[in-house]
């Protein structure tokens, strides 16, 4: 039986878990009465106190134990969630974008964290094929990929934006602008 209190859901698992929550809630909250009342209530106080303690492990935690707690994908969020992630939004954000330019890379893009305009955060983005944010092909797919993934990290934000992309200067000979051409 000692084996039982020490497994440990994978990821996918626990996925599934909050997927059918999300279900069961939506459910529950579409439903009248005051059994629907009381469960929603149930749910919030539950959660409530769970942050609560939650919190309080963080406030026993040294540094390298609270970067630990943070780092994990689903304890950040719940921290998150709570509003006690011990890193700033900005920090998140960029450590997010971080892990996509890989996938960006492979793509024949390129993606960085260029920081927060107010509640907006901002990338760089390049995709595929040497074009900016603006060409066809994948730049939506990945602009909304590099957005789902700072927002699930830093919710705090209230949007995702690429900075706008810059042409290079075009080329002119200085000839052409010292020399008129013969008339």
């Amino acid at each position: 039986m000692a084996e039982a209190a020490t497994a440990r859901l994978a990821d996918p698992d626990v996925e599934a878990r909050l997927a059918r929550l999300d279900e069961l809630l939506n459910t529950l909250e579409s439903a009248p009465g005051p059994t629907t009342r009381s469960a929603t209530e149930a749910v919030a106080l539950l959660t409530e106190v769970y942050g609560e303690a939650l919190a309080r492990v963080l406030d026993h935690a040294d540094g390298q134990l609270a970067e630990r707690l943070a780092e994990d994908e689903l304890l950040g969020h719940l921290l998150v969630l709570h509003d006690i992630h011990p890193e700033p939004p900005e920090r998140r954000a960029a450590r997010a974008v971080e892990r996509l330019r890989p996938a960006v890379r492979e793509r024949g893009g390129d993606v960085e964290w260029a920081g927060v305009e107010g509640q907006v955060g901002r990338v760089r983005l390049k995709t595929g094929g040497g074009c900016g944010s603006g060409c066809g092909g994948g730049g939506s797919d990945v602009t909304d990929a590099v957005r789902e993934a700072v927002l699930a990290v830093a919710p705090e934000l209230t949007a995702v934006e690429p900075l706008p992309s810059t042409p290079a200067p075009a080329f002119v000979p200085l000839t052409t602008l010292t020399h008129r051409g013969a008339r």
